[in-house]
Parts: structure tokens; sequence; C-alpha cells
């Protein structure tokens, strides 16, 4: 038997139940000594579910965990380390107003001498931060503060940490993440020299490109179950994001070429537009009277894109232009100014105000972009309010009903009301029809299709391609932060998902 066959933990039939959700249902995971084993998943798959059970942070319901073959039962994430289980998340859980050596050894800081059990030894602690630093080729000063270190440095002491307990098995969850190119690169050499060490390491990640690049065998999830393990040979991207998805690929077409015949003159032009670890450069062109849709995977880009945009974050890289004309955005409210509006994917926290009315809530973006004067009289909010409430049909007992009493997809209509009242040139919409019923998303893809008529310019964001080869005029695709192309809106699935499996 070779290293590689050596099975180091296993899960048999885990299965974890929420409130009325099986989170996981029946799942197994097999992590070997000197590979890289990567798990795959949409979002809700399971994927975090089964590594907090991995970790003791919740308990199995059913199914067990084995580890080197002993059944094992963590009560907790310091009782999973202690087994030589650690974990490295994708936001670095460590304190950052601690140094280099004191992250590492936290909680078994080395000490001097019997007679001085509470005297820490920091010669000792500086030398051995020295050295399994080395090992991971990382020549830093250990006692500066983490927090002057770059996030691909403080991914580097995080495994330096789980090594310091001579960790058998490492987690690694989305690590990359808020990584630059080089900086992954340089984790994946270090994940490398762990797999030739023997350690069995479980790679999360949304990135298609990178998992290829350093995995050895693949475990793919689907709403909470097992799809199947698959050595990496034996799943090509087209049969993995088909295993993902969970059907055959449609092949039906999408909206008629000829709906893009009224498109008018280019409104917003990105060029190179870009941000360091969120989005590589991408050109983009919205049109008036045009909705292009945005086709991708999780992490494929999709809300960073979004984000700069509006002037949620600033590109480091690229221009922005409105009407032929080189802008900057030094806020959401320079973009709100230049007639753009952003209705985002976290409804609950970016979108409504759950303390105010349903009325409060729609008059809200307006009244921000007139500022303190003139303000808007409760006789113009309510004629305001009734209009979208009419004109988007909110179910709603009255205009001063507490928004957070009605229903998602009302919820979600109310804050497409509050940026129509805007009266904005370009409308972003990013997940507009998450976590709402179909009747409520067939009515909202209504309405972007009858805004898009009657001149707007829309960006359309969603990880439902059915929807967004339904309503685009034109397809951006998008896989692992970057462009990989543009389809007509007359595509269907299959061409999208074979845009994406190709990454070119």
């Amino acid at each position: 038997m070779t290293l590689a066959d050596a099975v180091v933990l296993e899960a048999r039939g885990l299965t974890r139940r929420f409130t009325g959700v099986v989170a996981l249902d029946g799942v197994d995971l097999r992590l070997r000594a000197g590979e890289v084993h990567a798990l795959m998943g949409q979002n809700g798959a399971g994927k975090s579910t089964l590594i907090k059970v991995l970790t003791g942070v919740y308990p199995a319901d059913a199914g067990e965990l084995r580890l080197h073959g002993r059944a094992l039962r963590p009560g907790s994430p310091a009782a999973a380390q202690r087994l030589g289980i650690s974990t490295v998340y994708q936001e670095v859980n460590l304190c950052p107003n601690l140094s280099v050596a004191e992250n590492i050894f936290a909680g078994r800081y080395p000490r001097k001498g019997a007679a001085a059990l509470w005297r820490i030894d920091w010669a000792h602690m500086r030398a051995d931060a020295r050295a399994l630093l080395q090992r991971l080729n990382l020549d830093i000063d250990v006692m500066r503060l983490l927090s002057s270190y770059p996030v691909a440095v403080q991914q580097m002491v995080a495994i330096a940490r789980a090594l310091s307990v001579e960790a058998k098995v490492l987690i690694l969850d989305e690590p990359t993440s808020s990584l630059d190119e080089q900086e992954v690169e340089r984790l994946f050499g270090v994940l490398r020299q762990l797999r030739a060490d023997g350690m069995a390491i479980l790679f999360v990640t949304h990135f298609i490109d990178q998992m290829y690049a350093v995995s050895d065998r693949i475990t793919v999830l689907r709403n909470g179950c097992l799809v199947g393990e698959y050595l990496k040979a034996d799943l090509p991207p087209a049969e993995l994001i088909k295993a993902m998805v969970g059907r055959e690929l449609s092949a039906a077409a999408g909206r008629d070429a000829q709906a893009s015949a009224g498109v008018g003159a280019a409104l917003l032009q990105a060029r190179g537009l870009g941000r360091r670890g969120q989005l590589k450069p991408i050109d983009l062109e919205l049109r008036a009277s045009e909705v292009v849709g945005v086709g991708g995977l999780l992490g494929s880009g999709r809300t960073e894109l979004a984000r700069l945009l509006f002037g949620l974050v600033r590109n480091d890289s690229g221009t922005l232009l409105v009407d032929g004309a080189a802008v900057r955005w030094d806020s959401p409210a320079d973009a709100i100014r230049h007639g753009l509006a952003m209705c985002s994917e976290e409804r609950k926290f970016d979108g409504i105000v759950a303390d105010l009315s349903v009325r409060e809530n729609i008059v809200l973006a307006l009244q921000a972009r007139l500022g303190l004067w003139p303000y808007l009289s409760r006789t113009k909010q309510q004629e305001l309010a009734e209009r979208f409430v009419q004109a988007l049909s909110i179910k709603t007992a009255s205009l001063d009903t507490p928004i957070a009493l009605l229903s998602g997809g009302n919820q979600q209509k109310a804050v497409l009301a509050r940026w129509l009242a805007t009266e904005p040139r370009l409308l972003i919409l990013d997940e507009p029809t998450r976590g709402i019923d179909v009747g409520a998303k067939q009515e909202i893809m209504d309405q972007v299709l009858a805004l898009a008529r009657e001149g707007m310019a829309v960006l359309f964001i969603s990880s439902e391609i059915d929807e967004v080869v339904r309503v685009a005029d034109r397809i951006v695709v998008l896989r692992d932060r970057a462009k990989v192309g543009e389809l007509p809106g007359n595509s269907s699935e299959q061409a999208v998902y074979q845009l994406i499996a190709a990454g070119s």
C-alpha cells in the first residue's frame, strides 16, 4: 500500500439537521495521506456544514468519524486540533494585535524551567516559530505584529500554527479568496510540500482552475448529499460542472436575437477595470435598452463586478466611463448622481431597513440623493410608495407596515421600487430573485424586461443560468474572477456552462 492509499480521516454517513433543513444527508468523505483532496459544490451544497462537523463545531446527528481507523467525536474545535485536525479559514482566525510567534503558539507558549513555569521562554518561541516558517519557505520577523503583514503571509502563519500542533489533517476553507496570482502560487507550493511530507489536505474552493492546479482527488456535494468521489483525471471541467449543477444542461435557446435590435448608445464602459484579489481587469459595455446578463459559478467574481461598478469598492486598475467621459467613484453616492442604482445580493443586510415601514424603505434612496433639502413630504412619500406598490404588485397590509413583516419576494420588490424611484439610467441587479418563490421571480424578471424596453440599461446577475439566458440580450461569462467571454442573448444554458468549463 502506498502512502497516498492510507486513509487518515474518514467520514461515514454523516447527517446533520437544522430546523426544517437537512444540511448533510449521509455524506461520506475519505482523506488520504499525501493527497490534496478538493471539496466542491455550489452554494448550499453542505461544504461549510461538513467542515464544521469534522472540526467539532457541530455534532453529527448520524454517521461516524474515524481517524486512522479509530472512532472519534470531537466536541469542539480545540478538541479536534488536539486530535490533529487543524483548519485555516477564509478569514484568518488569528489575533492581529499579537506577534507572529505569539499567534503560532497562543495557548501553548513554551515556558522556562520548573522553578519559573509562569515565565514565557521568548528565545525558544522565536526560534521555534522561525523553524516552522522556514518549512513554508517564509523568512520574516516573527516578533512583528501579525497585522503588519499582508493576508497571504497571515495565511502562512495560520498554516504554521497547524504544523506546530503536529496536524495530521489540514483543512483549508477558501484560503485563496483574497490572494493574487503570485500569492496563490506561493501557497500552492507550500501545499505541494506538505503533501510530499505525507499530510492529508482538504481544499475547499470555488475556483475551478485552482482546484485542478493543486488537487489529486475531488469530492462533489450537492444539496447536502454526496454526488461522488473522483480522481482529478477522471473528472474534466464540463463533468465537474454537471455534477455540481445536478442536471443535464438544457439545450433550449434563450431570448430571440431580435430583442437586441433596439439597443441604444453606450451608457457605461469599463476598460481594464479590476481590483487586486477581487476581480481581474475586465472590459464591459452597458447600453441603453439592453439587459446584460452575468453568468458564472459561485466565486466567479459576479458580486465583485457589481460592487466595483457601483463604487462600493474602489478599482485599483482600469477606467470607468459614463457617456464616454472618464469618472471615478469616491462612494456609491457618486454613482447614484450619475444615474446608477444597485439592488444588493444580501437583501437582509444591505437591502431592507427592517425597522422602517414599506413607505420609508421605498423613498430612502431618493431622499438620500436629494440630501437634507428638499425634504420629501409625507404626501409625496405616500404618492411614490403607492405608485410602486401598485406597479410591482407588492403585497402589504399598508404602506406603514414594517418591511420586516413582508415575505422575501415582497421585500425584494420593495428594494427594487426604492431604486426605481430614483429614475436610474442603469440598474444593477445582483441576485434579485434569490430566496423568493417562483411567482415573485417571474414578476421581477418581467419587470426587468419592461424597464429595458423603456430605455433603461440593466445588468442582471444570477447564479441561476436559466434566468440569465431568459432575460439577457447579451451574456458576460465569468470564471475564477475573470471574464472568459461573451455570448449572444439567444444562447443556451449549455453554451454558458461550456464556456465556463473551457475557461476561454
